[in-house]
């Protein structure tokens, strides 16, 4: 963890998780440990953002700001060199959300992941999206890595 920088911007973010171009919804993080990560993001005011629907940007969307936060905290716990296993989003429980939409939202998104319990293929957290210091949605989410290998099928890229 050392070897890691304690914060990153969007390019360094975009260099760690499979999500390019304005799918890459985090400007950058902020701080991180081994059991947690805080990021924020203002793409979820940009009128090109893909989650966009033609009415805006609904609050549910806050769960992909969380996952990729998730994504990037299990690339910074990577040991150096290693790639880092793709992660599925299984499911999200306990999902509260407290606004209709997110584009609305004037300030940055204040998005945190903490995580609860993991073992090599899976991963419990919970995570918060808030502005100025109002939680907007929050909840728990269950990652799987590497499911295609827990199977014993072929592997896939994540989605």
């Amino acid at each position: 963890m050392s070897d890691q920088p304690a914060r990153l911007d969007h390019a360094e973010i975009a260099a760690r998780i499979p999500h390019q171009g304005n799918m890459c919804l985090l400007a950058g993080v902020d701080e991180w440990n081994s059991e947690s990560i805080r990021c924020h993001a203002s793409s979820h005011r940009d009128a090109g953002n893909p989650l966009r629907e033609a009415w805006g940007l609904p609050a549910a969307s806050a769960i992909e700001y969380a996952a990729q936060a998730m994504a990037v905290h299990g690339a910074l716990l990577a040991r150096p060199g290693d790639t880092p296993r793709a992660g599925y989003l299984a499911s999200v429980r306990s999902v509260e959300i407290a606004v209709e939409r997110l584009d609305t939202i004037a300030e940055p998104l204040d998005v945190q992941a903490e995580r609860l319990t993991g073992n090599d293929n899976q991963i419990l957290y919970t995570f918060t999206v808030a502005a100025a210091g109002r939680t907007l949605v929050s909840g728990r989410a269950a990652v799987i890595l590497d499911a295609a290998a827990l199977a014993g099928g072929p592997t896939r890229s994540p989605v």
